[in-house]
């Protein structure tokens, strides 16, 4: 019986041994650099986003957050990477609402955009505007559409790739109208000024983070937001339900993941970091600046998260599905 017990309790205290470091590593997190990925391509939306927070969350974690892009397949190549990233913390992703639409529009995706992450929170919800080439023949979101309608298949409307914000936005116009137009793919969001300001392009449906600046710039004409009131950001331009397209709105909601199964108390902590950096005055500054502020505090738990994610996808299913176009 003596040597039973003994027996048993070797095993137990061995087995405790083996935990310890586990434990003791997961207390002492974060020790070492934590990689934000963000899939896209440098000098978009998201990425502008994402430098904010990955700067102001290593002041609080200690640590430096590095940010690294990881592009392709309409943010899911980075999705991916993390979702098959060590559990442990020190991979994370910040995507945009491209993690709903994947659900629909790639239909062999690799992961779960529910049940591959653990939801961290929300972290800022970016309007869009509708641009046009600066020499486009109107001045107004009604002489947009009265565009479109009259030339239909013959208008170029630019997008950042499937899945992207833009594309998701168009989708959504052209589903309004119920007229196609000619869709030209980018692989991100900068490519596609240059060309626009040229006059190659006829419109565009861009966010707020990146479009601001060519509005201020003059380089493009701003002709509607797709929020449901005006944006003091881009001053003088009404909504698209004002001017002639009730109901059209789009906000473009960013997200923070880790791997499934990171411990609880590091995605806590993330959560906590994430919170710090959303309360930053500088950073609060400039995403107000951007007229992308911070979400509520209510949505930026990752209950509320994951909770929205699941919403979006039941939101956007209908509308991608009877588009019919699919990314596999």
């Amino acid at each position: 019986m003596v040597s039973r017990i003994s027996r048993r309790a070797a095993i137990a205290a061995g087995a405790a041994l083996l935990a310890a470091p586990a434990v003791h590593a997961q207390g002492n997190w974060p020790d070492q650099s934590i990689t934000l990925v963000i899939p896209f391509a440098p000098g978009g939306p998201t990425d502008a986003v994402g430098r904010m927070m990955a700067e102001s969350m290593s002041r609080e974690l200690g640590v430096n957050v590095i940010v690294q892009n990881v592009g392709g397949a309409g943010g899911t190549t980075g999705a991916n990477r993390v979702a098959q990233a060590r559990p442990d913390g020190n991979t994370i992703l910040l995507h945009n609402i491209g993690m709903a639409t994947a659900a629909i529009l790639y239909r062999q995706l690799p992961f779960n955009p529910i049940d591959s992450f653990e939801h961290i929170g929300l972290v800022t919800a970016t309007p869009m505007v509708w641009l046009t080439r600066p020499d486009f023949p109107g001045q107004t979101f009604a002489d947009m559409i009265r565009f479109v309608r009259e030339r239909r298949d013959a208008v170029n409307m630019a997008h950042a790739g499937l899945g992207s914000a833009s594309q998701l936005c168009g989708t959504l116009f052209q589903a309004s109208l119920g007229v196609g137009v000619t869709s030209v793919a980018f692989t991100g969001s900068g490519p596609i000024y240059p060309q626009l300001i040229a006059g190659r392009l006829d419109i565009y449906c861009d966010q707020t983070t990146s479009a601001a600046s060519h509005i201020r710039a003059n380089t493009v004409k701003a002709l509607a937001v797709t929020t449901p009131q005006p944006l003091a950001q881009v001053p003088g331009v009404p909504t698209a339900g004002q001017s002639g397209l009730p109901g059209f709105e789009v906000t473009i909601w960013h997200g923070l993941y880790a791997p499934k199964g990171t411990p609880a108390p590091v995605v806590q902590r993330l959560n906590q970091a994430m919170r710090f950096a959303l309360r930053d005055e500088r950073v609060v500054t400039r995403l107000n600046e951007l007229a992308s502020p911070p979400e509520p505090e209510a949505r930026q738990t990752p209950a509320a998260h994951r909770a929205h994610l699941v919403a979006e996808i039941e939101r956007w299913r209908p509308i991608l599905q009877a588009a019919g176009q699919f990314a596999d």
